[in-house]
């Protein structure tokens, strides 16, 4: 790099270009704002020099792709190999209507599926729940029992595709039918391939979608988990989520933060279990959100893929390059979709989407245009899944391995989305006593990432209000006449059909067999054992998804956030 002499040259050089060029101008034409930042309204500077990335050390602060530190990208070849997996998240109404968008999506080009879940799916409840009424299939597709994921994947090989479940408090009821899938086709367990969002912790943090209290909920992430190691290792049992804490608005900083903090929490669950960190650690996979201020969003991944490598290494003995890897999939930003002028997400989208390429992402959802107003068209999910092949195929971003690695902006703001990082886990691992799982779940209790987040958005959404921050469309360059698009009715006979398939199975099945399978995961609670195998049973005898959460919650008790507004 450049040593002192040259340091205090550029200082002195752009001395003189601020009083010679740059101070005439705004003298005479000012600067369109008084203050420049990003929507996490992070400042950034006029302009970087050497300067400003004077420390930078390039073999430890950078490196190659594919070697430690990891900051230029987790392979070598990276997109020169091949793309990312383009992963639509796709579900609404019934098993039926998901599958047709399923093989459509494949039809078109995409390389692997992301399956949406109604909420009862989510938060574990059947749809003849009374709680389920008008949720039905509404926000997802809506599964019960073996019987629908067995229509879901109709006509798909499961030991082809790649699947991926955003599901919380209920996903070891779906990657065990997922895993009894794959039994019933004939493909081995150990060549499933696919990611559990399974992210608990998150839950408690921003998305607030739980069954059980946080400390059970951790031991059943931990179950599931130690479950994959041996059986499934080409699956991602967890995907750690910052993407949710993104969209309670956070800033790029806490999102990163308290992500990785979760993460970190699993791996000491997972050593206090007794496994090694070179096993499960390259089963550990990401979630992030990629927003508007793509330098920002590059150095917010770049940043990530650092800190974790060195904190794998130097706070876990990670010895192995695979458990140090922070592997990621992104999606675009939803909170930032709007229902004014909708066509105007394409543009955003696509922006988001070159940040989550620039910054090495391993697989991307885009949004839907019309996002903000209903669940995806067919139109504008093509639209989407053309974003990133445009993306891929017609802009040159994928050849070049990190393109915006040396620029002197990124670096620093690398450097300064880390530092700050790190602040954030040195603060929840003190809360903690020194373990970074204690400081979590003590701050999910005493509402500290709650008031943290809190304060983010109501001073985003404060800026946004006095016209600081501009959304085009509605607060900046509006329209009287706004843009109406085609949007997707879920049939509102959905629930009624559901309930009627619900029955359906349930009187076909055999009650003994049901009953002794949820005694056997009843006993496995109990007797502090893993409980996914018992799962597996259950799910295989046509239990339902209630009946089946419904017996942890009898053992742990249902959960009442206290945290209220500060």
């Amino acid at each position: 790099m450049y040593d002192e002499d040259d340091l205090a040259a550029i200082r002195e050089d752009r001395e003189e270009w601020e009083r010679e060029t740059r101070d005439p101008v705004l003298e005479r034409h000012g600067e369109r704002q008084d203050r420049f930042a990003t929507v996490s309204n992070h400042e950034v500077d006029r302009l970087y020099t050497p300067a400003d990335v004077a420390d930078l050390d390039y073999g430890a602060d950078l490196g190659f792709p594919g070697e430690e530190p990891y900051t230029r990208g987790v392979y070598p070849t990276m997109y020169r190999g091949r793309t990312w997996t383009m992963r639509q998240f796709a579900g609404f109404g019934t098993a039926e209507e998901t599958n047709e968008r399923f093989h459509y999506l494949i039809d078109e080009g995409q390389t692997g599926l992301s399956v949406a879940f109604d909420m009862p799916s989510l938060m574990g409840l059947d749809s003849d729940d009374r709680m389920s009424q008008g949720e039905v299939g509404k926000e997802g597709v809506a599964v019960d029992t073996l019987r629908d994921m067995e229509i879901l994947f109709e006509g798909i090989d499961l030991g082809e595709v790649s699947t991926s479940f955003t599901i919380n408090p209920s996903a070891p009821v779906i990657y065990a039918m997922y895993l009894a899938l794959a039994d019933r086709q004939g493909v081995p367990r150990e060549e499933i391939r696919g990611t559990l969002q399974n992210d608990m912790l998150k839950e408690f943090i921003a998305q607030k979608e739980w069954v059980v209290p946080p400390a059970a909920s951790l031991d059943v992430v931990t179950d599931v988990i130690e479950f994959a190691v041996e059986e499934t290792p080409k699956f991602k049992p967890v995907s750690v989520s910052g993407y949710h804490i993104r969209e309670a608005g956070s800033t790029a900083v806490q999102e990163l933060a308290f992500t990785l903090a979760d993460g970190f929490a699993y791996v000491e669950d997972c050593l206090d279990r007794g496994l090694d960190v070179d096993a499960f650690g390259p089963q550990l996979s990401f979630f992030f959100n990629s927003h508007n201020s793509i330098f920002e969003e590059v150095a917010k991944f770049r940043a990530g893929r650092r800190v974790y490598a060195r904190l794998m290494d130097e706070w876990y003995d990670a010895e192995s390059n695979a458990a140090k890897r922070m592997k990621f999939h992104t999606q675009t930003a939803g909170q930032s979709l709007t229902a004014q002028q909708p066509l105007n997400n394409i543009v955003r989208v696509t922006i988001q989407a070159l940040a989550g390429v620039l910054g090495g992402t391993q697989s991307l959802h885009t949004n839907s245009f019309d996002e903000a107003l209903a669940l995806p068209s067919e139109e504008a999910v093509r639209v989407a899944l053309r974003t990133q092949q445009i993306i891929a195929e017609e802009s040159g971003a994928a050849d070049i391995v990190d393109p915006m690695g040396g620029s002197y902006a990124i670096e620093a703001l690398t450097d300064e989305v880390e530092a700050e990082t790190m602040a954030y886990l040195e603060e929840i691992r003190e809360m903690g006593d020194g373990s970074v799982r204690d400081g979590v779940l003590t701050g999910i209790e005493d509402g500290y990432f709650h008031r943290e987040i809190q304060d983010a958005a109501y001073e985003y959404q404060e800026r946004v209000d006095e016209g600081e921050e501009v959304v085009v469309g509605v607060n900046r360059y509006t329209i009287d006449e706004d843009t109406s698009p085609d949007l997707l009715r879920v049939d509102e006979t959905t629930g009624e059909r559901q309930r009627e398939r619900l029955a359906e199975v349930k009187a076909q099945r055999d009650d003994g067999a049901v009953d002794d399978a949820l005694a056997e995961v009843r006993r496995a609670i109990e007797n502090d054992e893993n409980v996914v195998p018992a799962i597996v049973d259950a799910v295989k005898a046509y239990a339902t998804m209630g009946e089946i959460m419904g017996v942890f919650e009898d053992h742990y008790g249902s959960y009442q956030e206290t945290v209220g507004l500060a």
